[in-house]
């Protein structure tokens, strides 16, 4: 059985707060009630969750200014935008609206930005109740992600300790004998996403606690390989790029933007997109793709269409264009 508890009652926290303070206080006997916990204190296997809302509050991420320059600053590269929303890769790695950056909870004329090392703050905390609780749990800093496909948000693990983010099931069997090959659950999401059940956006209960999954808590001094293992690397995502700015970005075929459209595709596979998309003929030389046509249009199209899938023009004349990958 699994059983998940935030608890009342917790104060403001401010800048420079120890937060095992507060988490302990929040966990003690006296506070820590309930039909699952019967006063229990935190105890080995347990998942403390904290927002990384009071993590951002305890580090001195309050900072005056405007949201729109903030977000500015916090963005590593935009994914997509429409009217004043922006996606962006953040900082950290993340793809998140507005880079994370909140102005809710704060006070006018400030921002809050996410936590400088979600993972590092994970491990600390969670050194820090073994330390002074006795008690080896993983700790999850949490914060808020809409989703691709599907409207809604939920709660995501920005950061981890003690735990394995993912839990994966590749080369295990099911029960008709099928070999798994790519199912991994996001075990801290799953965990994140739970917690806030009962935590609520405005219930002001930051710390949670989920009781019943021991088993996948790790010995004390393993805290595991944290949460921004759960980031896709840069060219693997299929959604590197919103739909409009992936036109834009093969359009103006700049080098930097190349990485978002991941690895060179086989010369096989470029060659049937091109004579899919321009009617011409296409074929393989050595390691390159020719594309022969007296249509400029076709050879202008080919160009941007290889550069969206990893490859560059060698050579090009008024009716020939000569691609190579861009991946040695």
């Amino acid at each position: 059985m699994i059983s998940i508890w935030a608890p009342d009652g917790v104060g403001e926290v401010r800048r420079g707060d120890d937060l095992a303070d507060h988490v302990l206080a929040a966990f003690s006997g006296a506070a820590f009630s309930g039909a699952a916990f019967s006063g229990a204190e935190l105890a080995d296997g347990d998942v403390v969750c904290v927002t990384s809302k009071v993590v951002s509050k305890a580090e001195g991420r309050v900072v005056a200014g405007d949201r729109a320059e903030a977000i500015v600053r916090e963005t590593r590269r935009l994914v997509a935008r429409r009217g004043p929303l922006s996606i962006v890769v953040n900082r950290l790695g993340l793809t998140m609206a507005a880079a994370g950056v909140d102005a809710s909870n704060v006070e006018p004329g400030h921002v809050l930005l996410l936590p400088a090392d979600p993972d590092g703050t994970a491990r600390a905390l969670r050194a820090a109740i073994a330390r002074r609780a006795g008690a080896n749990v993983a700790v999850l800093v949490t914060d808020t992600a809409g989703r691709p496909w599907r409207e809604g948000q939920t709660d995501v693990a920005i950061g981890a300790a003690g735990l394995l983010p993912l839990d994966d099931h590749v080369g295990r069997v099911d029960p008709y004998g099928n070999t798994l090959e790519v199912t991994a659950p996001a075990l801290a999401d799953e965990m994140a996403g739970a917690a806030e059940l009962a935590s609520r956006k405005l219930a002001r209960r930051p710390f949670v606690v989920v009781r019943g999954r021991a088993d996948v808590v790790l010995p004390t001094g393993d805290d595991g390989p944290g949460a921004s293992t759960l980031i896709r690397p840069e060219g693997t995502d299929l959604f590197g790029l919103g739909a409009r700015e992936a036109v834009l970005a093969a359009l103006s075929s700049r080098p930097g933007d190349r990485r978002a459209f991941g690895a060179a595709v086989d010369p096989e596979d470029l060659r049937d997109v091109l004579e899919g998309l321009t009617g011409a003929e296409a074929r393989l030389d050595g390691g390159a793709v020719v594309l022969t046509t007296a249509d400029p249009r076709a050879l202008w199209a080919a160009e941007v269409a290889s550069y969206a899938h990893g490859w560059q023009t060698e050579s090009r004349d008024a009716s020939r264009i000569r691609l190579t990958s861009t991946t040695p």
